[in-house]
């Protein structure tokens, strides 16, 4: 099982990714273990989570979201 997560970082901005243990990954991400994104701006909290049947989904699925912009983000926050 995969899930697509947005984190909200220190700065107010949006990342996206996948992982397989939300909870996890979100520990590596304030521990400065994640990507350099959230390395450089610190992250404050998950604001979304969404399971994926497999990774090829998942990553079809991050890749949507990114595309979006970030009134469109706050839109899909808002519906979960």
């Amino acid at each position: 099982m995969y899930f697509v997560y947005i984190l909200k970082c220190s700065d107010g901005s949006l990342y996206t990714g996948i992982t397989t243990d939300p909870k996890r990954r979100l520990a590596e991400h304030k521990a400065g273990e994640g990507g350099r994104y959230t390395r450089s701006r610190g992250v404050v909290k998950m604001v979304y989570k969404e399971k994926s049947t497999n990774r090829s989904a998942a990553l079809k699925r991050e890749a949507a979201i990114k595309r979006l912009n970030r009134k469109q983000k706050l839109t899909l926050l808002k519906t979960r």
